[in-house]
């Protein structure tokens, strides 16, 4: 009975052994600081931010501006007018909110543009990725940048290198 169990065991390793996966590391930082375009996307997308900040931020200058001259002016108010400057100043406020959620929220005009001009770049590289994998017979390739779990990879692995000659960006 023994030796059933034995002889069973060591068919199920040679067997388990005999399928063994094939397993590829990618940087996709070191990736993407080697693809001239994401730079540029970057630095398309910094100014765009810049600009709709300058906007939200002259907005939010010119509640408090209003709120400045509200304070100035309270003893000379009567209570309509009070009412009327404090609806004008939480007005201005709510726009530079609206404003704010529109450009930099979850679903804003951001978002978008970076999902826009984002996208052909992290497309050419998974084409690129699933290329290699298919030739060498890789049944998973895993991100190092993103995944924290891993402590330890031997950079015999690591095909960023080859992903970008792939790409054309020979390093």
């Amino acid at each position: 009975m023994k030796r059933i169990i034995i002889l069973s065991s060591m068919l199920l390793l040679g067997i388990c052994a005999g399928h063994a996966q094939k397993f590829a590391l990618i940087d996709m930082e070191y990736i993407l600081k080697n693809i001239p375009a994401y730079e540029m996307t970057n630095e398309q997308l910094s100014q765009v931010s810049k600009k709709w900040q300058n906007e939200i931020d002259a907005l939010q200058q010119e509640a408090q501006n209003m709120y400045k001259t509200y304070q100035s002016d309270l003893v000379f108010l009567s209570a309509e007018m009070k009412s009327k400057r404090e609806e004008e100043i939480v007005k201005k406020e709510q726009e530079a909110q609206d404003l704010k959620r529109k450009y930099f929220g979850p679903e804003g005009e951001l978002y978008k543009k970076r999902e826009s001009l984002m996208k052909p770049i992290q497309d050419e590289i998974y084409n690129a990725v699933k290329e290699i994998s298919e030739d060498k017979g890789y049944q998973m390739v895993m991100d190092r940048a993103s995944s924290m779990n891993i402590i330890f990879a031997s950079p015999k692995i690591d095909i960023s290198n080859e992903v970008l000659i792939k790409m054309g960006y020979s390093k």
